[in-house]
């Protein structure tokens, strides 16, 4: 039997996460525990039973001003979601994290977990020239010339890339980093702007709501539910009211909830 060897990728990873690790951790440990911004109006909440779990419901919440109280929209009953096949594992998002929770564990390239935490939303992608519902939200065309970029190494690393000029030559890396054209899933798609503000090397990339794939099939770290869900959410978005998103596991939002000043969930 041949011995254990790591691959370079995979210490380049580990080594990656372990630093991640220390710098989340000191620098939230510094700073002063945060809430949701006063100009979020719109607030997407998803929830898992525990750290581990793939499984998930969501609600939307909205408020008139910052002192008014969240009031749950839209979904009478929390909705079914996913979430990476290994679970969550805290993201670099819109607020730090706090010390003393149930887990220390951050988000690395390739986990195949979702990152947990609170998180600005970006723009919406799709490949159709307009989303089938009525959306002040913005909205972006995904074409053949269109690419998100995972390649840890990269300098645009879990940014959205494209080539405006392919006559000119065409990058090495762009086929495997190219949005996928007919994928069902994809067919539109929300960007989480996770490790986003700057991107941080190996700290997770290409995080979005989409379209699941089946009704218990995990996914690599987005969040995904049926598509008349979805397309109900990107109906109710609109950008002046600053929608985030909430994900976390069921204790850790206990936790948080005041902190954060969260919505209470019955």
């Amino acid at each position: 039997m041949q011995p254990f060897q790591m691959h370079p990728f995979a210490s380049f990873l580990t080594f990656t996460g372990l630093l991640l690790s220390g710098l989340l951790t000191t620098n939230v440990s510094a700073q002063k525990v945060a809430a949701i911004p006063d100009n979020v109006k719109q607030l997407i909440v998803a929830t898992s039973d525990d750290w581990d779990s793939h499984r998930g419901t969501m609600l939307l919440f909205e408020r008139k001003s910052a002192r008014a109280a969240w009031n749950p929209v839209l979904f009478p009953q929390p909705v079914p979601v996913l979430f990476g096949k290994n679970g969550m594992a805290w993201g670099r998002g819109a607020l730090p994290i706090p010390v003393g929770g149930s887990r220390s564990t951050f988000k690395i390239e390739g986990d195949r977990r979702t990152p947990a935490g609170c998180f600005q939303l970006g723009r919406i992608y799709g490949y159709a020239q307009n989303l089938p519902v009525q959306s002040r939200y913005p909205y972006k065309q995904v074409t053949k010339w269109d690419a998100w970029i995972d390649d840890v190494k990269h300098p645009l690393y879990n940014q959205h890339f494209y080539l405006a000029n392919p006559e000119q030559g065409i990058p090495p890396w762009f086929e495997k980093a190219r949005m996928r054209l007919g994928d069902f899933a994809f067919a539109w798609k929300l960007e989480i702007r996770h490790n986003s503000d700057p991107p941080v090397a190996g700290g997770g990339s290409a995080i979005f709501f989409h379209i699941r794939r089946g009704e218990d099939r995990p996914t690599f770290g987005c969040t995904t539910m049926k598509e008349a869900n979805l397309l109900k959410v990107l109906q109710w978005l609109v950008p002046e009211a600053a929608p985030h998103y909430v994900v976390l596991p069921k204790a850790e939002y206990a936790r948080l909830q005041g902190m954060w000043k969260l919505p209470k969930l019955n």
